[in-house]
């Protein structure tokens, strides 16, 4: 295979600065790859905190709908993606990204998690963070057959103030929407600030910060992004009403 036909519209190479090797306890290949990406971004913590929220015993493993989960009730924003091309777009941006591969084969799967921190077209290497302390180097065909028979699944975990480049507007207000369902209001207050600087002409994105800023208390707050909201679209009968309701409760 040449990778460098195959995706020409990829940068020839990029690799994620200090995403952390960590050695995985066993099966906890899930919550390692969690923990990585979220010490990559600057948080302290360690494999067994998040192996509570997403470990399951009885399946020896996780989950893919914990690795969302858990890390949305972490307060991260966690978006799937489905592509190579994606995957490469993520990387070159400078974003790590979790893969589910089946290292094993169809007989006798050997299913993981491992976390992809960069790749080289010419070389044809993709390099993955994968629960040892030693960096795995795999061809791309063979990371790719891998990946496919893990049914092509990944998953974007970033901090709420940075955003995934590959997938679409309504993907990332759905993750916003997701922290507010899992009580991780701050987080989906970032998340709302950072979208409308994305995409400014969007009233979604004031509108969900000021529901997230009202669900905090904020209700000055939740009136001046309601009020950017309505003038981005003044006819849409949610915000007047949202807006109404929060005048009332500050006199007006």
């Amino acid at each position: 295979m040449d990778p460098t036909a195959t995706f020409s519209g990829a940068a020839t190479r990029a690799h994620v600065d200090g995403v952390p090797r960590i050695q995985q306890d066993a099966f906890f290949c899930g919550p390692t790859a969690i923990a990585m990406v979220m010490q990559w971004a600057g948080s302290d913590i360690q494999q067994d905190q998040i192996a509570e929220l997403a470990f399951s015993p009885r399946a020896k493993g996780t989950y893919q709908a914990d690795m969302i989960g858990s890390s949305r009730r972490l307060g991260q924003l966690a978006v799937e993606i489905s592509t190579f091309d994606q995957l490469l777009a993520e990387v070159a941006a400078g974003h790590p990204v979790i893969v589910f591969q089946n290292l094993g084969l169809g007989i006798a799967p050997v299913w993981h998690y491992g976390v992809v921190t960069g790749y080289d077209l010419e070389r044809d290497a993709v390099y993955l963070n994968s629960g040892q302390e030693d960096q795995m180097v795999l061809p791309f065909d063979l990371f790719q057959r891998t990946w496919q028979r893990g049914g092509n699944w990944a998953l974007v975990v970033l901090p709420p103030d940075d955003l995934p480049v590959s997938v679409a507007e309504a993907r990332v207000l759905s993750a916003a929407a997701a922290l507010e369902r899992v009580g991780q209001m701050s987080a989906a207050e970032t998340l709302y600030q950072t979208g409308a600087k994305q995409w400014p002409d969007s009233w979604l994105w004031q509108f969900g910060l000021g529901n997230a800023l009202y669900a905090q208390g904020d209700l000055r707050g939740a009136r001046a992004a309601l009020r950017r909201a309505r003038a981005i679209a003044p006819d849409v009968p949610e915000i007047r009403s949202n807006l109404a309701h929060v005048e009332a409760e500050l006199g007006g």
